[in-house]
């Protein structure tokens, strides 16, 4: 059963996934839980079933109408544009297994969905996502702050869809 009102982001990362859960109620989005799920080992091998089960532990505490995953941003780098990618498709293999209604965003669609603009540096989203969920201290690492940027994003998005 689902939670009412209730999304996910997901950061995607070679070594870090960071996530973010909101409620939408009311009288704003309140934050319910964020931080990263950090891959252990050295073989990414022995990564797959470390985040299988910490997506599985997020999807069956908070129960998210949808979850929102970061698109992959291409780089010059291409090994870690592979490594971030293989962890994706982990991720997702992972949400699908959960049967949770998945949407992807481009980071573009993130920053403007948070910002209002869709250029916005790290910085900027991070002081309006600390705004707009009412969090007064900085939000460590940064990739937890991605994740609730991504879904704060979902939920503005199922809700227009709604």
């Amino acid at each position: 059963m689902t939670m009412q009102n209730v999304y996910m982001g997901i950061d995607p990362g070679s070594h870090r996934i960071g996530y973010g859960v909101v409620r939408l109620e009311e009288n704003g989005i309140i934050p319910l839980s964020y931080g990263v799920i950090e891959n252990i080992g050295n073989d990414r091998t022995e990564h797959i079933p470390h985040v299988q089960q910490g997506i599985t532990e997020l999807c069956t505490q908070w129960r998210p109408r949808a979850v929102g995953v970061e698109k992959l941003f291409f780089t010059t780098n291409r090994t870690t544009a592979m490594a971030v990618s293989e962890m994706r498709g982990i991720i997702i293999a992972s949400l699908v297994n959960q049967e949770v209604l998945i949407e992807e965003f481009t980071p573009l669609q993130i920053k403007q969905a948070v910002c209002g603009y869709g250029k916005a540096d790290k910085g900027q989203v991070q002081r309006m996502v600390r705004m707009i969920l009412g969090i007064t201290e900085v939000i460590r690492p940064d990739d937890a702050a991605d994740g609730l940027a991504i879904a704060i994003c979902t939920s503005a998005t199922r809700t227009m869809a709604s």
